[in-house]
């Protein structure tokens, strides 16, 4: 079973409401919406400089 992280960020009321906003017009939660978010920029990263391997991670 995959361990799941957790990530926590902290916004103005403002952007959360706004997007809160967004994620449900795309029918998502807030969490989806991070989510779909998150990858579209991982692919797009890998797209433009190639595939990032578990070993590139490792910081």
């Amino acid at each position: 079973m995959n361990k799941q992280n957790h990530l926590s960020i902290r916004t103005d009321q403002e952007l959360h409401d706004k997007f809160k906003f967004v994620a449900a017009y795309e029918g998502r939660s807030m969490s989806g919406q991070i989510l779909y978010l998150i990858q579209t920029c991982i692919r797009q990263f890998e797209k433009e400089h190639g595939p990032i391997s578990l070993e590139d991670t490792k910081l």
